[in-house]
């Protein structure tokens, strides 16, 4: 080994060869050469990055006169020479670090054979995430309930820690002396057998060695009291709508019940009215003339309604009434009489229309 490989070896056992940073931090990592003063056209600058035994990527690298900057895509537009590389710093200065850039780093620089390089680690922690806070059980008196913390990222190991906010000066006060904290899950913690003295705000501050979160909740205990009287006043008001629904309903429905019998009330036939007796029409002169100037020269329809009126306002003591002989009248003596026949043929002859009544009443009428 040569004597500057020598001594460079002396420098690198002297140099931090480890580094710990905290996410979107910046970091320089050193490395310093001597072969800046041999021939300037064959100097090569070379940072590479193994992340495993088996992987290996460049980060950045000068050769023949230019810097390719962009050789890893993680990496792209974050990593660069800190200052006059040529002359003896090859430093390499990575901004916003991310947990992706930790692992082992190996600077290489070679001039005319000669080489030297420095190995370092880089260790990337990220603090806590903002933890979310929550409640588990009953908010009554009596009841016992659970705190829940959690961070959903963050360098292990995640410790945490909850406490009473005193709303007044913001101080941090204990815990109420029922409260247990479950040891193999730090981030919970019981209040027993709550009280009104358990009411107030309660925080949970989650730390690492980068850094703390925290997060905060309300606690509001109730008096059993008035959980009874929310039960009741929600159930009165289920009550009440039920009620007023089935109020509604009624009313619908026999409006509509109201309605439909209304509209059936004129197509009704009733069967025990009295079927409407036959009256006889006795033809006269003006009958007969009414009949004559409608067959022979109808000429308006005034005239035809007018003998017609005329027909049917015949006086009733000129007029004999015939009963059909299911209504026929008992004598005073309480004997039945004989149906009288009607001949339909002479009734014709004098004149007589035949008017048909509905088949309910079985009866018929003649004009």
């Amino acid at each position: 080994m040569s004597p500057k490989q020598a001594s460079c070896s002396v420098w690198l056992a002297e140099a931090q060869t480890e580094f710990k940073r905290v996410a979107e931090e910046n970091v320089t990592l050193p490395c310093h050469h001597r072969l800046g003063l041999l021939e300037q056209g064959s100097l090569d600058i070379e940072w590479l990055l193994h992340t495993s035994e088996s992987v290996q990527k460049a980060v950045i690298t000068y050769s023949g006169g230019h810097v390719y900057d962009d050789l890893n895509e993680e990496q792209k537009g974050r990593v660069s020479f800190t200052s006059n590389f040529r002359a003896g710093d090859a430093s390499l200065q990575i901004i916003s670090l991310q947990s992706s850039d930790a692992g082992k780093y190996i600077c290489k620089v070679k001039n005319a054979g000669q080489y030297e390089w420095a190995h370092i680690t880089l260790k990337v922690v990220e603090k806590p995430s903002k933890p979310k806070c929550w409640l588990e059980g009953e908010l009554s008196e009596g009841k016992d309930l659970s705190l829940q913390c959690r961070s959903s990222s963050g360098t292990a190991p995640i410790s945490y820690r909850w406490q009473r906010i005193n709303e007044e000066d913001e101080k941090a006060e204990h815990l109420p002396p029922t409260s247990r904290v479950n040891i193999s899950n730090p981030g919970q913690v019981l209040l027993k057998n709550l009280t009104q003295m358990s009411t107030g705000l309660y925080q949970c501050m989650a730390t690492n060695e980068a850094g703390q979160e925290s997060c905060v909740v309300r606690v509001t205990v109730q008096h059993a009291q008035n959980i009874g009287m929310i039960a009741g006043a929600v159930c009165g008001v289920v009550v009440g709508l039920c009620l007023l629904f089935l109020v509604v309903r009624l009313t619908i429905r026999r409006k509509e019940k109201k309605r439909y019998e209304e509209e059936e009330a004129p197509n009704e036939i009733r069967e025990d009215a009295e079927a409407p007796k036959a009256h006889l029409v006795k033809p006269s002169s003006s009958s007969s003339g009414s009949r004559s100037s409608r067959s022979g020269s109808s000429s308006t329809r005034s005239t035809a309604n007018s003998a017609s009126r005329s027909q049917r306002t015949l006086s009733t003591e000129a007029t004999p009434h015939l009963t059909p002989p299911q209504y026929s009248q008992r004598e005073m003596g309480g004997k039945e009489t004989e149906p009288k026949k009607v001949d339909y043929a002479n009734l014709m002859k004098m004149g007589a229309t035949l008017v048909m009544v509905p088949a309910q009443s079985r009866a018929f009428q003649t004009v």
